[in-house]
């Protein structure tokens, strides 16, 4: 069982704190019985003068999760107020994702807009690390829960429309590059540093090759709404595994896909090649019912969230702390390449990992404690405890 040094819980990130006795997952590997040193914020190489110490035996330590595509959760979305953007932000922080792009959802281009305005503005205050546009340049054949009637075709002028509103926070668009505009709206991303995510798409496997060439680096949650891998026509899933400058997003919630098509994607892409993510939409974190994922009405049953109109699945109700215990405990995957999945490669990806995705010297103190079930027992974002550590 852990134990406190210091009888009191750790205080706010001004006072300089030592965690030891964890197991602790660094770049080169996991290191039992290590320690996180933290001070001003950030984790540092030796311990500070009069450092608070704190025992963690028997936990783990890695670093704070990066959710690279994220629509909402704790009854709010990231379409919403302020307000109820941040509320979503800190559901997820609780669970342990301290990094986080926010999603939108296919709706009307002079909402998508103004959203970009919003969510602009808090991720300058530093709350969201950017915006991902889901929609609505994607393929109706491949729509899944996003109107039909909202959808376009990726035409740059369109395209570009959004990346101003953004006003330097577009980090990543989805789009369905077989469509008309589709291979000039990849290659204008790539020049204005946006991430280019091939996703929604009916593409055939050559159509996606020439997205990757034309700069495209992300697969929008793999074998989601997108045609399957066949033998005489690969399509997109080929594609997008074999090519080693793609990322593939997966949706670990044992809904999205079956273990064995979570094993292939993994393996084959290789631990530095996946990123794991929630789509996570308002129910995250709140539970069955009613909601809306933009103007569409979703229901959520045990867990599961579909339309109301259709069936089709509706982004997941996931957070990333069960997306990590079940790769560790279901999938049985190494330890060390689950946390390369959550924070490593989409922390790279961004552009961030001088600064987050790794226990190292210098980056952010953002970390996970997790117990030995694999269980959040503490969250720290830029050294302040976002969830107090539960050592009992």
């Amino acid at each position: 069982m852990a134990t406190e040094r210091d009888s009191r819980a750790p205080g706010g990130g001004s006072t300089p704190q030592v965690l030891t006795s964890a197991n602790v997952v660094l770049p080169t590997g996991t290191m039992p019985g290590g320690q996180v040193a933290v001070d001003g914020g950030r984790i540092t190489a030796t311990a500070p003068a009069g450092a608070r110490v704190v025992d963690v035996s028997g936990h783990w330590l890695v670093p704070g999760f990066v959710d690279l595509h994220n629509h909402g959760g704790g009854g709010a979305s990231f379409s919403g107020t302020a307000e109820q953007i941040l509320t979503a932000v800190r559901t997820h922080r609780a669970h342990g994702t301290t990094t986080l792009v926010a999603s939108t959802v296919t709706d009307e281009m002079d909402l998508l807009v103004r959203q970009a305005g919003v969510l602009s503005e808090l991720a300058e205050q530093g709350e969201i690390a950017g915006i991902h546009f889901e929609g609505p340049f994607i393929s109706p054949c491949r729509k899944g829960a996003h109107s039909a009637a909202l959808l376009r075709d990726p035409e740059p002028a369109e395209v570009r429309k959004l990346i101003d509103a953004a006003r330097g926070q577009a980090r990543m668009l989805t789009l369905a590059a077989e469509l008309p505009g589709g291979i000039d709206s990849v290659r204008l991303l790539a020049e204005h540093g946006v991430i280019a995510a091939i996703g929604h798409t009916d593409a055939t496997y050559e159509q996606t090759v020439d997205a990757i060439e034309a700069g495209a680096t992300v697969a929008t949650h793999l074998f989601n709404a997108m045609p399957g891998l066949g033998h005489r026509a690969p399509g997109p899933v080929a594609a997008l595994l074999e090519d080693e400058r793609v990322t593939v997003e997966l949706i670990n919630d044992g809904t999205h896909l079956h273990p064995a098509a979570l094993e292939l994607a993994f393996h084959h892409a290789g631990p530095d090649r996946v990123a794991f993510i929630t789509d996570a939409m308002d129910a995250a974190g709140s539970g069955d019912g009613r909601y809306l994922l933009g103007p569409l009405e979703v229901e959520v049953s045990e867990g599961v969230a579909r339309l109301v109109e259709g069936g089709s699945i509706a982004g997941s109700t996931l957070t990333l702390d069960r997306a990590f215990k079940r790769a560790v405990t279901v999938d049985r995957l190494p330890v060390e390449d689950v946390v390369k999945a959550l924070s490593a490669n989409p922390a790279r990806l961004l552009g961030l990992s001088d600064r987050i995705g790794s226990l190292e010297p210098g980056k952010d103190a953002d970390l996970v404690l997790l117990d030995a079930d694999f269980e959040v027992r503490g969250v720290m974002r830029r050294g302040e405890w976002v969830v107090e550590p539960r050592l009992g």
